[in-house]
């Protein structure tokens, strides 16, 4: 998407759809990114179970 000239908000909105469709079929994408930051993706840890509630 980079250096294009939109020529209107429909040509706009079609490229972002089309490379987000593209993201979501390649998740190594989103991998790669992370891992070039050095950032992970880590579930959130389990919350306590409060007895008596």
């Amino acid at each position: 998407m980079a250096n294009t000239a939109f020529t209107d908000p429909d040509h706009l909105t079609r490229t972002l759809r089309r490379g987000l469709a593209h993201i979501q079929r390649h998740p190594e994408l989103i991998n790669g990114c992370l891992t070039e930051t050095g950032l992970t993706l880590t579930p959130d840890p389990p919350k306590p179970i409060r007895k008596g509630q």
